[in-house]
């Protein structure tokens, strides 16, 4: 009867009121990953008997504008259905017809449109439902073989379900005007004026029915604000967040707009609707502005969720509802910004959010903002920008609850009042849970409380309730998640990652992958209790990883050059089949933030051994990043399986530079080397170290004075201020002195120092100084090394100190001695001495034998890595600050 009905007003008239409530601008937003893109790459065959009605042909022209259009929400045969189902049609018409212009198959397309206008203009419903079986066959075999849908499609349904819903109850709110006023002669659109002639007694059914869908659509949109709110929570840990509140805004403004409406026509036909239902109707209209008023006011940018006393900081809310009702102001309002505690926070979710806060928990500078209305872009927010939290009361904790673990909030209220409808309406807004903290050390175990909180809570829970244990793979994804988006790389975990994770944190080396799928992990084993021989939970150790991969390794993992996540019983497994000089990273199990090279050395009887070189952090990797360490290091070939490390590390490799730089100096650079067990000496039977070879020697004559003068003449300043002469009594005996210096300097001078540069060895001399004070070398020592007192004990008192272009660059003379020597004085000459007999005393004390540098003894049971600059002194990583 109703399609009678609608086919008797005309053709004409249903597809011009289709095109004004149809308006196809607010669905041509293509989403990202739309149903189509997967449907059109799986087999036809699949879809076969979805096409009887309607050519598949036609379904590929139409690719995803299909399913951007509400056919699964065009429910019912009334008057507004058929309308919207007209409306549809004349826009897949002109849609085939527009692509059947660009297309070789011009006139099988336009036969094929022909032929469908024809079969479904006079029952357009006909053809929803036709539409709507093949979408929903496509979706039964996408979830078939992927068991879920794209995101984006339940994103752009919802869209769709909510305009639907807002297009009817707008075209409920024309209905009930054209009751109030009766149908006008000029009124063009026939169903309209069928419905006018309607009694009086359908006049309050027609608003309770609008009051209803109102009701509905509120929920609505108050469910996506949740949603947003879940979403910027999730934004916490690095999930992607679409910020954008404008649609949300529109959404509110629209159902806002459709209140005042009825809300006047209610108050217009009190009369028809009689005294007892009026205030009811009120009652309900009220509540639902209420309820969007105290929605629509968010926290659009949230305080840090890890805050220091005594740090500033910012944060913005924004009132969605405030440039509709708050136009014409004489004074804004402001909004306060209060800490409040768990408990406190959980009584005022109880309340609805209706009661006021007794007490702060914390003392917050800089806490009240202006709520302005922003004209140009249609906004109203309060920006607080220099937020202070001064101190904070902390509460009573439970059992073993640490203050890493108290979670507090931000609480920002205002009133406004709504002239229109004599409403006084308080706005409260609680921000994402905050720890606090009151130095760096507590910032670690800080973030694993807010890591838990934001990945495992529910929507509209109880402030600040989360689970205890959760799932293995939920924890497996919200760690994938903060890696990814912490490194800021799009290579994430792999399922080995999170098998070695899981046995890490579970400690558990038995189980297989799947074992652990089933398993659940609590907050106790995440950040509470120590992983078994460590001093460390798992989350520090995890941190640790994060830290080191984003400041030092983001472009060696985005290489997938790391396995990272990888027990070293493991790589053990894997390298002993391997050739010599095959090497892999992984990231150390015993310290905290320390990447690791393992590789394969085999000895001469074929044997091999994976040894692990101590661990660098990102101290040590930005003194020498990884790359070039791992070109120092000859003995690593080919990262595994067996790609040559030039190959796979060549673009990390900084340049080395060579020559003088432009202030004339001579480049220096630092080489790691690494000294393996294989080349220690094994210790004897009496358990000690066996002597050393001997290092290279060079048999030198006595030392003369004359001989000397050469090398030291250049410090001797102009002959005026030459002191003079002090009488050493050194002798001048024959004698020799064995010193070292080391053979891969390639200085062909006999450097008195194991660190002097080659460059500065082989300078030519200067000329000699001709005053006889300065023939002997000792004298100008303390003159040129010793502060002021000392020095005046000379006769010639303090030299003035030379500028910098008229020094000669020599590192300073480092000589180790035993016994050491034990003050300055030592090297003052006695003026009392004998004239001989000293100096062989001195020489003696002065030769070294061994190393001058010898490495500090190793306790981790990596092999020692060292860094040597040329012309420099040397840094050992073997001893770093801050290692386990």
């Amino acid at each position: 009867m109703q399609q009678g009905q609608a086919a008797a007003l005309g053709g004409a008239a249903l597809r011009a009121l289709g095109a004004a409530l149809w308006p196809l601008s607010c669905f041509s937003t293509v989403p990202k990953m739309s149903l189509w893109s997967i449907v059109s790459h799986m087999p036809p065959e699949e879809f076969s008997g979805l096409f009887t009605e309607f050519p598949r042909s036609l379904r590929c022209v139409l690719a995803d504008w299909l399913e951007n259009q509400p056919w699964e929400f065009v429910n019912g045969s009334d008057a507004f259905c058929t309308s919207v189902a007209s409306g549809m049609l004349s826009a897949m018409l002109e849609k085939l017809r527009s692509a059947a212009s660009s297309n070789g198959q011009q006139c099988q397309i336009l036969q094929q449109v022909n032929g469908i206008e024809n079969m479904y203009r006079r029952d357009p419903l006909r053809l929803v439902s036709v539409l709507r079986a093949i979408l929903d066959g496509e979706k039964a075999a996408v979830l078939k073989r992927d068991h879920h849908l794209p995101l984006s499609f339940h994103r752009r349904q919802e869209e769709l379900k909510f305009n639907m819903g807002l297009q009817r109850l707008q075209h409920r709110v024309r209905q009930i005007q054209a009751q109030l006023d009766g149908p006008p002669a000029s009124l063009q659109e026939p169903q309209l004026k069928t419905e006018a002639k309607a009694s009086e007694s359908e006049l309050s059914t027609l608003i309770l029915e609008a009051v209803k869908e109102l009701e509905a659509a509120k929920q609505q949109v108050l469910k996506r604000i949740q949603i947003w709110k879940r979403q910027q929570q999730l934004a916490g840990n690095g999930a992607p967040f679409e910020e954008n509140l404008a649609p949300l805004q529109k959404r509110c403004e629209n159902l806002v707009e459709v209140h005042f409406q009825l809300h006047q026509q209610v108050m217009g036909a009190s009369a028809e609707l009689g005294a007892e239902l009026v205030p009811r109707l009120q009652e309900r209209l009220n509540e639902v502005l209420s309820s969007l008023v105290k929605s629509s006011f968010l926290v659009e940018r949230q305080p840090p969720q890890v805050l220091k006393t005594q740090t500033k900081f910012q944060a913005s809310v924004r009132f969605l509802l405030g440039p509709q009702l708050l136009k014409a102001l004489a004074k804004p309002y402001m909004v306060r910004a209060e800490m409040v505690t768990e408990k406190q926070a959980r009584e005022l979710a109880l309340s609805a959010y209706s009661s006021t806060l007794s007490e702060s928990t914390g003392e917050i500078m800089h806490n009240v903002v202006a709520l302005e209305t922003n004209p140009t872009s249609g906004t109203c927010c309060a920006n607080f920008k220099n937020v202070l939290l001064k101190k904070i009361k902390r509460c009573e904790r439970k059992g073993s609850e640490s203050v890493t673990e108290e979670k507090c909030a931000v609480l920002f209220s205002t009133s406004v009042a709504l002239t229109t409808h004599n409403l006084s309406i308080h706005l409260q807004v609680l921000s994402l849970p905050i720890v606090v903290i009151v130095h760096g050390n507590q910032d670690n175990n800080a973030k694993a409380t807010i890591l838990w909180d934001n990945a495992f809570s529910e929507i509209d829970r109880v402030p600040f309730v989360v689970a205890e244990r959760v799932p293995w793979d939920k924890m497996c994804d919200t760690l994938n998640l903060k890696f990814m988006a912490e490194v800021q790389t799009t290579k994430g975990l792999l399922k080995e990652h999170y098998f070695f994770l899981a046995q890490k944190i579970f400690n558990d080396y038995s189980a297989s992958l799947e074992d652990f799928q089933s398993r659940s992990v609590s907050w106790a084993q995440f950040n509470k209790e120590i992983l078994p021989g460590r001093g460390f939970t798992f989350w520090q150790w995890f941190d640790g990883v994060l830290d080191l991969t984003k400041r030092c390794l983001k472009s060696y993992w985005s290489d997938r050059l790391i396995i990272g996540f990888i027990s070293k019983q493991y790589v053990c497994k894997l390298l002993s089949t391997e050739p010599d000089g095959t090497f892999l990273l992984r990231f150390s199990d015993s310290e905290i933030g320390g990447v690791t090279i393992a590789h394969v050395i085999r000895g001469k009887d074929g044997s091999s051994q994976v040894e692990n070189i101590q661990p660098f952090s990102a101290k040590d990797l930005s003194i020498r990043s990884l790359g070039d360490r791992i070109r120092d290091l000859g003995q690593l070939r080919n990262l595994y399986p067996n790609t040559p490390k030039d190959q796979a590390f060549g673009s990390h490799y900084n340049k080395e530079q060579t020559g003088k730089d432009g202030r004339g100096y001579v480049s220096t650079a630092i080489k790691m080397t690494v000294e393996s067990e294989r080349d220690q000496h094994p210790q004897s039977a009496a358990g000690t170290l066996p002597e050393a070879p001997p290092a290279p020697m060079f048999n030198l004559p006595m030392l003369q004075p004359e001989d000397l003068q050469p090398v030291l003449s250049p410090m001797c300043p102009p002959a005026p201020f030459c002191p003079p002469p002090v009488p050493t009594g050194y002798p001048t005996g024959e004698s020799s002195v064995n010193m070292m210096v080391t053979s891969n300097l390639g200085s062909s001078f006999p450097s008195t120092s194991p660190m002097l540069s080659p460059s500065l060895a082989m300078d030519q001399p200067l000329p000699p100084c001709e005053d006889l004070a300065f023939r002997n070398p000792l004298p100008f020592m303390p003159n040129q090394y010793m502060t002021g007192e000392a020095s005046q004990m000379l006769s010639g008192g303090p030299s003035p100190e030379p500028r910098d272009e008229e020094m000669l660059e020599l590192a300073p003379l480092t000589l180790m001695v035993d016994p050491p020597l034990q003050s300055t004085q030592r090297w003052l000459p006695s003026m009392n001495q004998p004239p001989c007999s000293d100096l062989d005393q001195f020489l003696q004390e002065m030769s070294v034998e061994g190393h001058p540098f010898p490495p500090p003894p190793q306790h981790s049971g990596y092999p020692s890595a060292s860094c040597w600059g040329l012309g420099e002194s040397r840094w050992d990583d073997s001893i770093r600050p801050g290692h386990a």
